[in-house]
């Protein structure tokens, strides 16, 4: 590309100079042709570039055409002038004639000269070596010829690039140094003489020191330029100083010139009046030089930093002094900078103060103007715009608090008031605003504003540098601080993860070491001017920030403030110090609780009243600090979170409050504490005391948070809105407060015993009242005067206890000083427990604590928080001596029990109780102690060694104990009074401990010692206050019972210790521990205490008593021997039965007592169950015993007494219980219940069906009562069943029916689809009973028959649906039992004789005959086909023994007539019944038509016996004739039929009358297959066949029977029989047939040529097929019984022919 473009340029060259410049047209083509000569040569453009430069005259043509003048041709050369230099072609040897062209060329366009300009730096950079002496001159001169242009863009663009190449002179010079192979080549004048230089160094020397003449306005010495732009010669001077400061160190003559022409030339400037421009660039220059080349000029820099001083002192000019504030802010952020300035002036004596002057300018400047930065009583929040009128004179007096000034608005017209972010910072700093020529416009809080940074900026820098000499060892590793994100802290970041950071362990805090004491630490000469500097200028520090501090700052100000006041504050004290330290920490005191909030305070009293000592603390715990020391907890209200409206206007509200900036300083203070701790001595007073007001202001003030006022009223939506996000960060900064006052005292536990002596003595002089000093003694005024800026004094000790009508204020000093009393306690326990009382201050603080609780001058709240501190400190010692040995804890252990039970005896002087508002703080105090106590135990009870008599003394306190001598263990249950307790309060409190020992330490316990916890258990149940107590206190006497039964495997229980004089001589054998027998004694008082209080009124109680001794018993029968537990049955069981049955009749009914009644029937249910489950368990061991019998009917005895209460709930489970020990009977191999009990357990069932008779409690569900009264009976046959008679099975048969007419419906759903629990268990002894015994199948078939009746004698079965008694499924399931005891028994002549045979089948025709008529409709099986089943397997079993048992005509003429009722019942059925509408009408008939089939078999022929009577045939024939009827007859004809007839000749002779006929076809029955089937029973009975077989007819066409295929029974029956059922059935037969010829004749004229409807064709050609084939036996010869029906017609043809001929 370079090629190209020469080649091209070169081309242009010649074509432009052909007419004129013969000579650049001629060196233009020589210089073409060598170029083309190059790339002939070499194809490649790398290596044909460089060879250009080994061509001097390829040059020619570029330099002629610059020296032409012509625009044209300058303009080609520059372009290819600049590409050579850019490619290091152009000729060594040309570069003097080059840089004669370029300068030639400066004159041409603006496009020729940038790039001349562009290509000086690269012929600099290039040609470095070559380009010195006079080349470098006529470079510079190059660009000083285009810095005078008049364009701006050439003339910036020259500047820079002059500022370019100056700079790289002074790299050259760099690399020359580091090469060390040159050689001199001159001298110049330097400090001392002549210097030698280099080339190097000479051109930056002539360089720099013609530029400083330049800028002075003189003439160079060097270069071939004048008139230099003084701006722009700074400019370059400050590039140079900032680029190679080091070459200004290193070389000698360098630093002569900033020594004669810099720095004086900057000095004699400072002095005059220059503009901004060249202001701004001096001070820069200044700058530069004070940071990095003061060490070479000490008194010209000295000189400066004075002048600086005093022109931010002395001049009016606002610009002037910000950069002067400026340079001052610079130099406070290098604090190594800093310190060499203290080094060099104020350190050396008879040089000047810079440093304190400084210090003390700023505490000039920072009252000169107490308006602007919003100066007042408090810190305020910056207004913007506020009109302001009053003059700074009137503002500094209001300020200082000075009395008789009116006050007024402070602040100026249309200004903003104090110093914020918003408008006290620059977004630009003056200093670099270089493009500036006039002064922009400074805010005129922009000084105050530079003067906080250095004072942050100060602090800072000592704080970097001496905390971290203050760690001893080398191997802490810092931790970065923790702060809140988005919240500026004012705790010293880089002390802070050492000294404040909280830790589990509190032995990570050393004393931190003192810097000044480190000699031979190679910074110690810097320490020292650090101490010092402070030592010096901290009067004018504390001056300048407290004068802030009661400034208009916003957050950010402020916090920086408090942040640099900390530090300042905090490596004063490292350097130990203090007197600035002390001075320090009480002007942060006071700005953390300001006078006017005190004094408002005091004299306003508290906003509410102290709460009461009943109250419970906010926390809910006892060691919770004084009125909640800060506490967030209801700090700041919703109100005043609210809007706008709800800010507070009223300054007296606000003056008695503190503000979130308030807080801000006190949490800088307390973290001053935590840092400087074992340093403090004296003045722990300081922060302690700032501490309390602080919790006292606090607590007067209602814990209300206060709003941080603005400087002015004006409107300022900034500000509103800040003060708003400060009363909203209220309750963040009380937590950060609370944290580190927490802290504070945790950083104690490092203290040597002399410091931490200190601050007990300092907070125990917190409790001292005195009288109060002055306002102006305790509260020097702020800010302090300027002038004679000392040391003040510590103040006095400022007393909480001022002359006022309000208590708050000692109390609430008294509840601070006693909450850290502790808190320093618990801290240092490991202290107090390592060295003597009197060296640890353990004695005091005991004393101290006892003292105060117990002393009734004291308010209720102080007296908690002694008791409170007393607890925690005993607490924690318990928990520290837990890990000692046993003789050191042994002694300590019992101090500490000793300690509760001292604190307590004060409280139980009966003459304390006389006033009620000192017994109620008792009781309070009272109630601390035994949570204490409760707490010792849950934290200590397994190390606990001695002191439990103490323990169980001290649980006892609640108690009063009576007067009287009785023996409350000896008391009855009628006589048990409740034992009165102090207060109800202390129940739960007392009862904690118990309840603790009883769980968990019961092993630790001594063995004398478990008398005393029986009978502290029996006095808590005793007690009426805490029902819930006493039950959990039944609880215990289970656990007791269990550790007693581990120690001892088996219970030595003797008649002999139960005499009945009472409990004495357990109580003596319990005594004993180590006597024989004692376990055992102290277990059966154990179970004697449990029955006693098993008697209490109170339901839960005894109930969880008797719950709990029968759990006793029952889990360690089996370690009790037969005697024992015959002792136990009757010492405790049977008592306890004794005492509830005497319960239970003391009760009247008719009283209204039904609720004693209903809770003394659920304590007689428990026991009974209990009674039950021990027999149970243990009738092996029971039975074992001799006197077993007696028990056995004691038992029953009892039970009979709870039946005579007739209670049903009570009678359950009396047969519950007897059920459940007849049933554990039943399972043993060998029972040892024997006859005679058993018998006794029969009387007691027998006796009567236990429900109550008095109609009151008829409306009560018995079916529990009644069920577990039959499974008891199910129980007591399987025991008794061998010696079972039939009177018992009568009785039981009688009582189960009643028990059956007496259940009530209960809960359940329906028993229509199944049987009720009861029903079930009923229908379950009939199938277990046996039936082998004469008279007992007779009475279980006429039972069960009478159950199988039940849901079908009901006179409204719908009513009973409603009442859930339909007896449906019971009777379903009772047929199944009848028809197995009926079948079982079929050949017993005895079942037959007593009816029981009839009455089975009387009971199963029912529902048979109803069948539809039933309204009941089961989802299962019908009834009426159960019933259907039943009976015909019972007539298949029993009909052959019948005609075999010679029985009498009556009954089985009875019997016959029941089963034809049967017959009739199975092929009818009444269609038009509600059931009927809902039923399978063809699935029933098909049913029907099978049970007919097989009852026929059974019956025809057995029913023409003589022995039956005619009218059982007749009523058999007529319902056959009735159910074959198909389709229904005219109504002359039904009424015939259905009539009340006595014989069947009346409705056969009415057929020869003629009838009119019918054109309305009557429908056939929807049973037509059963009608089918009867009709040709009919024609099969009169044709005496056998019967039909029993296979089902054809649903969907019957088939046409011909009568004589139809068969007859195959019995062994006379021709006579047969005969006799065939004459009976003839007339019905006649008749049937005749209506169906009948109604063809008379209707068949009327229909005319339509067809005869199909079902009555197929009806007339079945009638007329089977008349055909009728071939009867029937003959006159018979009697036909008086009606003549044989002897009017001798065949049935006659009688049809008859119908014929008279239709």
């Amino acid at each position: 590309m370079t090629s190209q473009l020469l080649a091209s340029e070169l081309a242009n060259l010649i074509q432009e100079s052909k007419r004129k410049h013969n000579d650049l047209r001629q060196a233009a083509e020589k210089s073409l042709e060598d170029l083309r000569g190059l790339r002939a040569s070499s194809e490649a453009q790398a290596p044909e570039v460089p060879e250009l430069a080994q061509r001097p005259n390829f040059v020619n043509p570029f330099i002629i055409a610059c020296g032409t003048k012509n625009a044209k041709f300058t303009g080609i050369a520059i372009v290819c002038l600049q590409r050579l230099i850019i490619s290091r072609a152009l000729p060594r040897s040309r570069l003097s004639q080059v840089l004669d062209a370029l300068q030639q060329a400066t004159s041409a366009g603006l496009d020729v000269q940038l790039k001349i300009l562009q290509a000086l730096p690269a012929l600099l950079s290039n040609y470095s070596a070559d380009v010195k002496g006079e080349l470098l001159v006529t470079a510079l001169n190059v660009c000083f010829i285009l810095q005078s242009s008049k364009n701006a863009i050439v003339n910036n663009t020259s500047a820079a690039t002059l500022q370019q190449l100056v700079v790289s002179v002074f790299d050259k010079v760099v690399v020359e140094d580091r090469s060390g192979d040159s050689v001199t080549v001159g001298e110049v004048p330097g400090p001392d003489g002549a210097v030698p230089l280099k080339a190097a160094a000479m051109d930056a020397y002539r360089v720099f020191n013609d530029i400083c003449l330049l800028t002075e306005g003189q003439r160079p010495e060097y270069l071939r330029f004048s008139g230099l732009p003084q701006t722009f010669g700074l400019e370059l001077i400050e590039s140079v100083l900032t680029n190679h400061a080091a070459i200004f160190t290193a070389h000698p003559e360098q630093a002569h010139i900033l020594r004669m022409r810099v720095m004086p030339f900057i000095i004699s400037a400072l002095r005059g009046r220059l503009n901004f421009a060249t202001s701004v660039r001096l001070v820069r220059i200044l700058y530069t030089l004070l940071r990095r080349h003061l060490s070479i000029l000490p008194s010209e820099s000295g000189d400066a930093l004075e002048i600086l001083t005093h022109l931010l002192d002395q001049d009016t000019t606002l610009w002037k002094r910000s950069l002067c504030m400026e340079v001052f802010r610079g130099i406070f952020s290098e604090h190594s900078l800093l310190r060499r300035i203290f080094m060099l002036y104020d350190a050396q004596e008879g040089q000047k103060s810079i440093l304190k002057n400084l210090t003390a300018t700023f505490v000039r400047v920072s009252t000169e103007k107490p308006s602007v930065i919003g100066l007042a009583h408090q810190s305020t929040i910056p207004v913007s715009g506020a009109s302001l009128g009053a003059s700074n004179d009137q503002v500094m007096l209001e300020a200082s608090g000075v009395t008789g000034i009116i006050s007024s608005s402070v602040g100026s017209d249309g200004h903003n008031t104090g110093i914020s972010m918003h408008w006290s910072t620059m977004r630009v700093p003056c200093i670099d605003q270089l493009d500036k020529t006039d002064a922009p416009a400074i805010p005129e809080s922009y000084v105050y504003s530079l003067t906080l940074a250095c004072i942050t900026s100060l602090s800072e820098g000592l704080a970097k540098f001496i905390l971290p000499l203050t760690v001893p060892g080398e191997g802490r590793k810092k931790r970065s601080p923790k702060q809140d994100p988005g919240r500026d802290s004012p705790a010293p970041q880089e002390e802070s993860s050492e000294k404040l950071e909280p830790s589990g362990s509190f032995k990570r805090n050393p004393v931190p070491v003192n810097p000044l004491k480190l000699e031979n630490h190679p910074l110690y000469p810097e320490i020292k001017v650090c101490a010092a500097f402070i030592d010096e200028c901290w009067p004018a520090i504390l001056a300048t920030c407290s004068t802030f501090l009661y400034a208009a700052l916003d957050s950010e100000y402020y916090h920086g403030l408090v942040r640099a006041f900390q530090k300042f504050a905090h490596v004063a004290g490292l350097l130990h110090l203090t007197t600035p330290r002390d001075a320090f920490l009480t002007t942060l005191g006071k700005a953390a609780v300001p006078p006017n909030v005190l004094t408002a305070c005091l004299n306003s009293g508290p906003v509410r009243p102290p709460p009461s000592p009943s109250a419970p603390e906010v926390s809910g715990s006892i060691f919770s600090n004084a009125r909640g020391l800060l506490s967030v907890d209801s700090l700041v209200s919703p109100t005043l979170l609210g809007a706008d409206k709800q800010r507070q206007h009223s300054v007296d509200v606000s003056a008695a409050t503190l503000n979130t900036r308030n807080l801000l300083c006190l949490r800088a203070l307390l973290n001053l504490g935590i840092a400087l701790g074992p340093t403090l001595a004296t003045s722990w007073s300081i922060i302690l005391e700032t501490l309390q007001q602080a919790d006292f202001v606090t607590f007067a003030s209602g814990k209300a948070a206060g709003r941080t006022p603005l400087a002015t009223k004006g409107p300022d939506p900034e500000a509103e809105q800040e003060a708003s996000m400060l009363l909203q960060g209220f309750s963040s900064e009380i937590r950060a407060v609370e944290t580190a006052a927490s802290r504070l005292f945790e950083s104690t536990v490092d203290f040597p015993n002399p410091s931490f002596v200190e601050i007990v003595g300092a907070v125990c002089n917190l409790l001292e009242h005195g009288e109060p000093p002055s306002e102006a003694s305790s509260r020097p005024q702020s800010p302090p005067s300027i002038g004679g800026l000392k040391a003040p004094s510590l103040p006095p000790k400022r007393v909480m206890s001022f002359s006022s009508p309000s208590l708050a204020g000692p109390n609430q000093e008294n509840q601070f000083a006693l909450a850290k009393l502790g808190d320093l306690a618990s801290i240092n326990i490991e202290r107090l427990l390592a060295y003597p009382p009197d060296v640890s201050g353990w004695a005091p603080l005991t004393t101290e604590l006892i003292g105060a609780l117990s002393s009734g001058t004291n308010t209720a709240p102080v007296r908690a928080r002694a008791a409170e501190t007393l607890v925690r400190i005993l607490l924690e010692e318990a928990n520290a001596v837990a890990s000692q040995p046993e003789d050191v804890r042994s002694e300590i252990q019992t101090r500490l029990l000793e300690a509760f039970r001292d604190s307590l005896i004060p409280l139980q002087v009966s003459g304390r109780e006389v006033s009620i508002a000192n017994h109620a703080v008792d009781v309070d105090i009272h109630k601390i102690i035994l949570e204490g106590l409760k707490s010792l135990l849950e934290n200590c009870g397994e190390s606990l060694i001695s002191g439990w008599e103490l323990t169980f003394e001290i649980i006892d306190t609640i108690f009063v104990t009576p007067d009287s001598s009785t023996d409350t263990k000896t008391e009855t249950s009628a006589q048990r009074t409740p034992l009165p307790t102090r207060a109800v309060k202390l129940i739960r409190p007392s009862f904690a401990s118990l309840q603790l020992i009883c769980s968990d330490f019961l092993p630790s316990l001594p063995n004398t010692c478990f008398l005393n916890l029986v009978d502290t258990l029996y006095k808590f149940c005793s007690q009426d206050d805490e029902l819930n107590v006493a039950l959990t206190t039944v609880t215990f006497f289970w656990a007791i019972s269990d550790f007693l039964s581990g120690k001892s495997r088996t219970m030595s229980i003797t008649e002999d210790m139960i005499p009945e004089s009472g409990d004495q001589t357990l109580l003596k054998m319990a005594a004993e521990p180590f006597e024989k027998g004692s376990g055992a004694a102290l277990w059966m008082l154990l179970l004697l205490r449990l029955t006693s209080v098993a008697a209490d009124q109170r339901l839960e109680l005894r109930n969880s008593a008797i719950q709990t001794l029968m759990r006793i018993m029952s889990a360690y029968g089996e370690t009790l021997s037969p005697e024992a537990w015959s002792v136990c049955m009757k010492a405790v069981i049977f008592s306890l039965l004794r005492s509830v049955e005497r319960e239970l009749r003391a009760i009247d009914p008719t009283s209204g007592q039904y609720r004693t009644q209903e809770e003394w029937k659920d304590t007689a249910i428990v026991v009974t169950e209990g009674i039950s489950d021990l027999f149970g368990s243990y009738l092996s061991v029971l039975g074992a015993s001799k006197s077993f019998p007696q028990l056995w009917q004691s038992l029953i005895g009892h039970f009979r007494c709870l039946l005579d209460l007739q209670i049903l709930d009570i009678n359950a489970a009396t047969y519950s219980a007897l059920r459940d020990i007849l049933h554990r009977c039943a399972e043993q191999e060998t029972s040892p219940v024997e006859k005679d009990s058993l018998d006794l357990a029969w009387n007691l069932w027998s006796q009567d069906v236990p429900v109550p008779k008095d109609d009151k409690r008829d409306e009560s569900d018995n079916q529990k009562c009644l069920l577990v009264w039959v499974e008891a009976l199910l129980e007591l046959y399987n025991l008794i069943q061998t010696d079972f008679s039939v009177e018992h099975v009568r009785r039981m048969l009688t009582l189960l029916r009643d028990a059956m007419q007496h259940a009530t419906p209960g809960a359940y759903a329906s028993d229509t689809e199944y049987v009720t629990p009861l029903q079930g268990k009923i229908l379950e002894i009939f199938r277990m009973v046996r039936t082998d015994l004469q008279g007992v199948p007779s009475a279980m078939i006429t039972q069960v028959a009478e159950f199988v009746s039940l849901a079908f004698v009901q006179e409204d079965p719908a009513r009973a649906t409603a009442e859930k008694r339909t007896y449906v499924a019971m009777s379903k399931e009772s047929m199944s039992i009848l028809r197995s005891l009926v079948v079982k028994s079929a050949a017993e002549r005895d079942i037959y004789e007593t009816e029981a045979f009839a009455t089975a089948l009387s009971a199963l025709a029912k529902p048979i005959i109803l069948k539809y008529q039933f309204k009941i409709v089961t989802k299962s099986l019908q009834p009426w086909k159960v019933a259907t089943q039943a009976a015909l397997a019972v007539l298949e079993a029993t009909l052959p023994h019948i005609r075999i048992i010679d029985l009498p005509e009556e009954i089985v003429q009875s019997i016959w007539q029941i089963i034809v009722s049967i017959a009739k019942g199975i092929i009818s059925a009444d269609l038009d019944a509600p059931a009927a509408s809902t039923a399978d009408i063809q699935d029933d008939q098909t049913f029907d038509i099978d049970s007919f089939r097989k009852i026929r078999v059974l019956i025809t022929a057995p029913l023409g016996n003589e022995i039956i009577l005619d009218e059982t045939r007749n009523a058999y024939a007529e319902g056959l004739f009735r159910t074959s009827i198909i389709h229904s007859p005219a109504p002359a004809e039904m009424a015939a039929i259905y009539g009340n007839t006595p014989t069947i000749t009346l409705p056969l002779k009415s057929l020869f009358k003629l009838r009119p006929g019918r054109t309305i076809d009557p429908p056939p029955t929807k049973r037509a297959l059963m009608s089918q089937v009867c009709l040709e029973e009919l024609f099969a009975l009169v044709a005496a066949q056998p019967p039909l077989p029993t296979s089902p007819p054809t649903t969907t066409s019957p088939p046409s029977h011909n009568i004589n295929t139809i068969p007859m029974p195959n019995l062994h029956t006379s021709n006579d029989d047969i005969a006799r059922v065939a004459h009976t059935t003839t007339p019905y037969l006649l008749l049937r047939t005749a209506l169906t010829l009948r109604a063809y004749i008379s209707d068949q004229p009327l229909r005319g040529r339509m067809p005869q409807p199909r079902s009555q064709r197929r009806e007339l050609c079945r009638v007329l097929g089977s008349l055909v084939g009728l071939e009867s036996e029937v003959t006159s010869s018979m009697d036909d019984g008086g009606d003549g029906r044989n002897s009017a017609w001798k065949s049935h043809d006659g009688f049809e022919e008859e119908i014929l001929v008279r239709q």
